[in-house]
């Protein structure tokens, strides 16, 4: 049993008994007397777990199968210039800002093309989402992108736009696998696995096949979507390590009874921390109720002189990792799908604690 609860945004903390299994199978995987780092890509035993990581994905999500699963490298951040180089098409594309994720991706965007902005949140310094039926789309749009959870102000978008033939877009980052997504609303779907997913390394991408083909020529082999979807993920060695824990994770995620399920348990563990956040002025939770995250919970102290003081107390009760992101401060409690209910229950306690002692 873990001695430890870790709220850290990402690399994030990942179910125990899959941590138990990959310790088990270090040395030897089912007897091959390899640990999965050491074995060929292009081996019968390596390719097993990579196709069987592969269904068990389009089972959990329901991915149709004219829509081509990637393993890619390169973080999300990669993906802010693979979308526009492969998807825009010398057209404008609509992009909707909802804080730091959107805005990274709106930049590289502009690069290769020209960005309407859609919709932004900025007059209320990224505390909202604005809702789909406010968003300006342009007439011709390439596509449609949004974020479903900025990780790092706590906002996520619960309602999935409706595009019609315009392709929709999302970076899933930190919600993936969170929820049920109804996939084929959307043209691609893309996320950093170091949140719910896997370790560090990996990026699922989920696309299309009408969107693959299309990067202008001069494209860099490795950033054309349809040569990686052609070449099942192997153009090159891919992340075998990560694929493999992810994998792993995949398959917990059935035991549990699949993404429905693994969301009613989200929502319970949110609630436990927002109702507290809720009934006292020691705290703040800065984001319109509405459209706070289930996964990234930011929140203040009324003194931010006590928060140094909260951290070290928080460490001394085995509570990791809650200090919020530097361009915000305070602190933030990430609670992805590894984590138990009984964590958030002894974050709360300790606050709690610490604001009789403090208030």
């Amino acid at each position: 049993m873990r001695q430890v609860f870790n709220f850290s945004a990402g690399p994030a903390t990942l179910p125990e008994e899959v941590l138990a299994q990959a310790a088990a199978e270090m040395l030897d995987w089912h007897g091959s007397g390899q640990s999965v780092m050491e074995m060929s890509h292009r081996g019968k035993e390596y390719m097993s777990i990579h196709e069987q990581a592969e269904r068990d994905l389009r089972e959990l999500m329901g991915i149709p199968s004219n829509y081509k699963v990637l393993f890619l490298q390169g973080g999300a951040t990669l993906q802010f210039a693979m979308v526009p180089i492969n998807l825009m098409r010398g057209r404008a594309a609509d992009y909707v800002h909802t804080g730091e994720w959107s805005k990274k991706a709106i930049r590289e965007a502009k690069l290769f093309g020209t960005v309407n902005l859609a919709a932004s949140a900025e007059d209320r310094h990224f505390t909202y989402a604005p809702p789909p039926s406010t968003w300006r789309r342009s007439a011709d749009a390439a596509y449609l992108h949004y974020c479903a959870n900025e990780t790092i102000g706590g906002v996520e978008v619960f309602q999935t736009p409706e595009t019609g033939d315009v392709p929709l877009v999302a970076d899933v980052s930190s919600t993936f696998l969170s929820r049920p997504l109804d996939v084929p609303k959307f043209g691609l779907i893309y996320g950093g696995a170091q949140k719910n997913i896997g370790p560090a390394g990996l990026t699922i991408v989920i696309v299309r096949d009408d969107l693959l083909g299309h990067a202008p020529t001069g494209t860099p082999t490795m950033l054309d979507y349809k040569v990686q979807a052609d070449a099942d993920s192997m153009l090159n060695t891919p992340p075998t390590w990560a694929i493999y824990i992810a994998g792993l994770v995949f398959q917990w995620l059935k035991r549990q009874g699949g993404l429905a399920a693994i969301e009613q348990r989200n929502i319970a563990k949110a609630a436990v921390l927002y109702d507290y956040l809720d009934a006292t002025p020691f705290y703040r939770n800065p984001v319109e109720r509405t459209d706070r995250s289930r996964m990234n919970v930011p929140f203040t102290l009324r003194d931010a002189a006590l928060d140094e003081a909260f951290l070290k107390g928080a460490k001394e009760r085995n509570l990791l990792q809650l200090k919020g992101h530097r361009s915000v401060g305070g602190m933030r409690a990430s609670i992805y799908n590894a984590m138990p209910i009984e964590g958030v229950r002894a974050l709360v306690d300790y606050m709690r604690d610490f604001e009789r002692r403090n208030g």
